[in-house]
């Protein structure tokens, strides 16, 4: 079974989803840090995908869905890279500064906007927002090597991430969200026997439950859902380029939320990453999918 989305949700610009995925990206984490004062990482993580994968159940109830051999190893893959991405992100940044682990995160992202240039214009879009991670980026050696090892692997696993994400998000007959809910359960599934024993002194307490919840809801339900919305209108490279808009997200989040005042160097970035992104464009004969309207029809 397939859901058609909102005719409302499919007139909302790209660029709304993915300023809301942004702000959200770096919510979840800032909340997570409140938590690591009384659980370990793995506990923290195993709390933020539990949680993402109750609301999935409770919203979509995936277990519904009846994907093909193709979006059975899609759905399973995806389900395990989450898994693994949110633990190693947390014991990275555990070790090294979250500005460090997001800049070795963006390597593999801008890897995947390299490879689908087409156009000068898109090369000079590429230019312009690389060049804004960087000035953002401060990358810092801190005497951590096995920091360093997991925020790599968190790059690789972020870039697969986005692979089979953007896959998802565009199978023929089958609704990407659905494919993300069944993943989400599939990641708590892999998660728990890692997980489960450093999030118990959470079940004893509210407060961090709640927390936990409120993680779960920021860093893993409405970014991934946003992103697959996102997905489902662009190419794979394009959507890996509005991602950097994230680090100048963080700069503004840091201002507004944290009243961490941006240097002069900071707002050089962000307007670097919004040149970028503006100037770049997905020409019509690139690949993409048709609106949900018309690839599914109503059930």
């Amino acid at each position: 079974m397939t859901r058609t989305p909102p005719v409302l949700v499919n007139r909302v610009p790209v660029a709304a989803f993915v300023v809301t995925s942004a702000v959200f990206h770096y919510l979840g984490p800032a909340l997570a840090v409140l938590l690591f004062t009384a659980l370990p990482e793995t506990g923290v993580a195993w709390l933020r995908i539990a949680g993402a994968a109750l609301v999935f159940g409770i919203w979509r109830r995936p277990w519904r869905i009846r994907p093909t051999a193709r979006g059975l190893w899609i759905l399973l893959g995806l389900g395990a890279v989450l898994a693994a991405m949110n633990v190693t992100f947390y014991l990275a940044i555990a070790r090294l500064p979250l500005s460090t682990v997001g800049a070795v995160e963006f390597l593999g992202v801008l890897g995947l906007a390299a490879a689908g240039l087409r156009t000068r214009r898109n090369a000079a879009a590429f230019a312009c927002a690389a060049a804004g991670v960087a000035v953002l980026a401060d990358i810092r050696v801190a005497g951590e090597p096995l920091g360093f090892v997991l925020a790599l692997a968190n790059c690789v696993l972020f870039v697969l991430y986005v692979t089979l994400g953007h896959r998802a998000a565009n199978q023929p007959g089958a609704d990407g969200i659905d494919t993300l809910a069944a993943s989400m359960l599939v990641a708590a599934l892999v998660a728990t026997p890692f997980g489960i024993a450093a999030a118990t002194p959470a079940f004893t307490r509210p407060d961090l439950l709640l927390t936990g919840f409120a993680v779960a809801v920021c860093s893993s339900v409405i970014p991934y859902v946003t992103d697959q919305l996102v997905m489902a209108r662009v190419r794979r490279a394009t959507f890996a380029l509005l991602l950097c808009l994230l680090p100048a997200s963080a700069t503004v989040i840091g201002a507004v939320v944290l009243a961490q005042a941006p240097t002069p160097q900071d707002l050089a970035g962000v307007a670097l990453v919004i040149a970028g992104i503006a100037l770049h464009r997905q020409h019509e004969d690139e690949p993409r999918r048709h609106a949900p309207s018309e690839a599914h029809p109503r059930p």
